[in-house]
């Protein structure tokens, strides 16, 4: 078989870029080993959000009678919640492969290793063939980093993957690294009814974000119970008969039925043919790309987790959308200034651009204004008053420099900022533009104003 784009791998890089060439007329194929829609649709973002739509509903009821509402009795089908994520995982997956066939974009099962630009090789059930293409994409993602000292195992020790495969509910939880993935499965675990103890070895949660919104969050964590140790090393995890073990650096001993690493993840590069190809990788094992999403060897690009950029899946799905359209329309670079994150804690946390301490570090004056949930009459009606809307600003020209938000509904509410920087957008901009009341959103205009010294509310 011979294409114009062959993909190496059909998570959220893959098949979106599948997807984008077929609709620009190429003749695309997709070779995935595993299920379509990557560790994002079967192993990350959607399972880990439909265990937590269940999560905060138990949120909601605990907390219901400060509405109004008595609830009583109600008990968590753990087995019936976890088999809504696997309903859910299967209807997406199966959406994909019905756009793949609307658009004729061609699904070749199995290991895709290449031999020389052009030439690939894909090994399915014992059997080997050859398939060619004038241009081939690796998009083949990531995995969950371990450690040997932490002593893995998949079933007592697991990562995200096996976690999110348990069928009972473990009664507690060690888990090892407080970034986003360790944070959401807290999240999640303690309000289905686990009892949760997080261990990370910097001096705070979240250590990639905003400063102040990464304290607010470990905050608000430990304020709902779960047990948050900081600036703690784990030297050791033994298991036995009562479930894991782990040995501080500071000789204290932690107990659980259950643990889960959460300590970064690996790119999938092994086996690839990489190396026989000539494409040069990382230090870490990502492969090189330019601004064009190019490798060095002509022919061959790459998307995704595996370029080790931002490890995100709709920053995959930007890449693939652009790596086509250079392949078949002309090359633009792509930006990497703009790309949202969003962390699905409770309360939510996302943010997009400069952080304040980023800005600083880069020289720039800046002005920061805040709006508190508390002061928004929806987030009062809607009983969810904890965080704040944070915008950073030049100040000398007023535009925003970044945005960040903890609280209610962030991971919405992030988009707004994701345009006004995207155009270059002012806190005039957004103060100017009339937003509808009574809602969330109008905690970004009022975020703004502040920042002008016009706040209204505060």
């Amino acid at each position: 078989m011979n294409y114009d784009i062959l993909i190496i791998g059909g998570g959220p890089g893959g098949y979106v870029a599948a997807i984008r060439a077929a609709q620009l007329g190429a003749k695309v194929g997709v070779v995935e080993k595993d299920t379509l829609g990557g560790t994002c649709l079967n192993r990350g973002c959607i399972p880990t959000k439909t265990l937590l739509t269940s999560a905060f509903l138990v949120k909601q009821l605990a907390n219901a009678s400060e509405l109004g509402i008595n609830v009583e009795g109600f008990t968590i089908d753990f087995p019936r919640v976890m088999a809504r994520k696997d309903q859910v995982v299967q209807q997406l997956v199966k959406g994909i492969h019905f756009l793949f066939k609307k658009n004729k974009v061609d699904l070749i099962p199995g290991h895709g290793r290449i031999f020389s630009p052009g030439r690939l090789e894909v090994m399915n059930n014992g059997e080997t063939r050859e398939v060619t293409a004038k241009h081939i994409i690796i998009a083949t993602g990531s995995e969950p980093a371990l450690i040997k000292s932490l002593g893995y195992d998949g079933s007592t020790v697991v990562t995200s993957t096996e976690a999110l495969c348990f069928t009972e509910q473990p009664k507690s939880i060690l888990i090892i690294g407080g970034g986003v993935i360790g944070c959401e499965f807290a999240t999640l675990f303690h309000y289905l009814g686990t009892k949760v103890t997080v261990v990370e070895a910097m001096p705070s949660i979240l250590p990639m974000i905003d400063k102040e919104v990464a304290r607010t969050a470990q905050s608000y964590l430990k304020r709902s119970g779960i047990d948050i140790k900081t600036g703690a090393a784990i030297q050791e995890v033994t298991t036995g008969t009562g479930g894991v073990t782990a040995s501080l650096e500071n000789g204290e001993r932690l107990h659980a039925e259950k643990a889960l690493i959460s300590i970064g993840r690996t790119f999938n590069t092994s086996d690839l043919g990489l190396e026989d190809a000539g494409v040069q990788l990382g230090p870490k094992g990502e492969v090189l790309v330019d601004d064009y999403l190019a490798t060095n060897v002509k022919g061959i690009y790459a998307i995704g987790d595996v370029t080790g950029k931002v490890l995100l899946a709709h920053l995959a799905s930007a890449q693939g959308t652009r790596v086509v359209e250079n392949i078949l329309r002309g090359p633009v670079p792509m930006d990497y200034h703009n790309v949202p994150h969003a962390i699905f804690t409770m309360p939510e946390i996302a943010g997009i651009g400069l952080t304040s301490q980023e800005a600083e570090e880069q020289g720039r004056k800046i002005k920061v204004g805040k709006f508190p949930f508390m002061a928004s009459g929806k987030a009062l009606a809607a009983g969810e008053k904890e965080g704040f809307v944070k915008v950073i600003v030049d100040q000398d020209t007023g535009r925003i420099l970044g945005v960040q938000i903890i609280g209610p509904h962030a991971t919405d509410l992030i988009a707004e900022a994701g345009l006004a920087l995207q155009v270059g957008g002012t806190i005039h901009d957004i103060a100017t533009t009339i937003h509808a009341h009574p809602t969330l959103a109008e905690c970004l205009k009022e975020a703004a104003e502040g920042a002008a010294g016009q706040a209204i509310h505060i």
